[in-house]
């Protein structure tokens, strides 16, 4: 095999980062290295590879095959450096708070961000005396406003989780720059396929794996991929220290799910773009955020920064909470359930389910109305779609 990295289209990239031939029994598929330890040669060579002179693997919290081909995989398709598969989303999360929020440091992040993302630096963060400020990072004066001497990470989503709000990706990077912030960018909602943050400047990048780079609604995991080695480095010391890491299984069943995610995003994306027009038209329909309608406020940010608006649709009925709850009980192919970015289509209503956690007052201010049905469009026909979400409409 050469040695010389060839340029390859996304979707080659995607079937094929991150594998290496079974030196062994030559499989096509990545073997599952499901062991907690290896064996060293000799005293010498395990003390060469604690000492770091040589590589390999000790314990698979530390590193395991499996695991680094997905971690390699997930690196190339974000134009990377490095990357690190955790136990969860929330682990990935976490270990990027531990890492760049020392005591007393202040964090500015969008006031639209997954639920658990907040809470976690509201209500245990505090206790350290960490401070944040939650706004809407697609008014770039805001951001400007609200840095202080302590700040130290200015932490995204874009699309936002629920609203669809775009934020500047590349103007964040400027702004972090000039003020010695890290940026980093939740691309869970668009995957490597629709937006790669890293090129337009961010530092870091974060992934639920859980969603669309897994795409099977059956295992749970995170990803952080860094833009240099040394905040890979960085990353990594505190993600091992606190035992957030991905377990080979686990590594495996996402490294399945990601070679289809190319075929996956495309058939869901063109699902929804089709949606959302339909929705908007509908006269039950108050409102539809989707980032492909030209309606959309950022629709020209979106066209800048993403290859593609992705399957994610929030929309509100005119009837309001009651019509929604009407609405989502009474769907029959698209399943009430939490999570995104699976081949089934989903729907929830996020004020009562994925933000439950967050204050009324504050999930107001985020645009997370009680109205705010979220549908993440999954790879079924249009038309059998179209006809549940019709049929469930007539009863509202």
């Amino acid at each position: 095999m050469s040695n010389k990295k060839e340029k390859r289209n996304l979707e080659t990239e995607i079937i094929h980062a991150g594998y290496h031939p079974d030196p062994v029994a030559h499989s096509v598929s990545p073997p599952i290295y499901q062991t907690s330890t290896f064996a060293f040669e000799s005293a010498e060579h395990g003390a060469a590879l604690f000492a770091g002179k040589e590589k390999g693997f000790i314990y698979t919290r530390l590193g395991n095959p499996t695991i680094q081909a997905l971690e390699e995989a997930l690196a190339t398709l974000e134009r990377g450096a490095a990357a690190l598969a955790t136990a969860t989303g929330m682990a990935a999360v976490s270990t990027v708070y531990m890492t760049f929020l020392e005591k007393n440091a202040h964090m500015i992040s969008t006031a639209a961000l997954y639920g658990p993302s907040r809470t976690i630096i509201e209500t245990e963060f505090t206790r350290y005396g960490v401070s944040s400020d939650f706004i809407d990072t697609s008014n770039l004066e805001e951001i400007k406003k609200r840095i202080k001497k302590n700040t130290r990470l200015l932490f995204i989503e874009s699309p936002a989780n629920p609203t669809m709000t775009m934020t500047d990706i590349q103007a964040c990077a400027e702004i972090a720059k000039q003020h010695g912030l890290i940026l980093v960018v939740d691309n869970t909602f668009a995957s490597p396929v629709l937006q790669n943050p890293l090129e337009l400047g961010a530092d870091v990048v974060i992934h639920s794996v859980t969603k669309f780079i897994n795409g099977h609604s059956d295992v749970v995991g995170g990803v952080i991929i860094s833009k240099t080695q040394d905040l890979h480095l960085r990353l990594q010391k505190v993600l091992r220290m606190m035992g957030g890491t991905m377990d080979p299984h686990q590594a495996w069943l996402v490294l399945r799910g990601l070679r289809t995610l190319y075929l996956r995003v495309e058939k869901a994306q063109d699902n929804a773009l089709k949606l959302a027009h339909w929705l908007a038209s509908h006269p039950k329909v108050a409102w539809v955020n989707y980032p492909g309608l030209e309606s959309h406020p950022q629709y020209e940010l979106m066209k800048k920064q993403m290859k593609g608006p992705g399957s994610m649709i929030s929309f509100g009925l005119k009837g309001g909470y009651e019509a929604g709850m009407k609405l989502i009980n009474s769907v029959k192919l698209c399943t009430l359930a939490v999570s995104l970015g699976g081949i089934e289509t989903l729907i929830q209503h996020p004020a009562s389910m994925t933000h439950s956690s967050v204050p009324k007052k504050e999930k107001e201010e985020a645009g997370i109305t009680d109205d705010l049905i979220r549908l993440s469009v999954g790879c079924e026909a249009y038309e059998d779609l179209k006809a549940d979400l019709e049929q469930a409409l007539e009863k509202c």
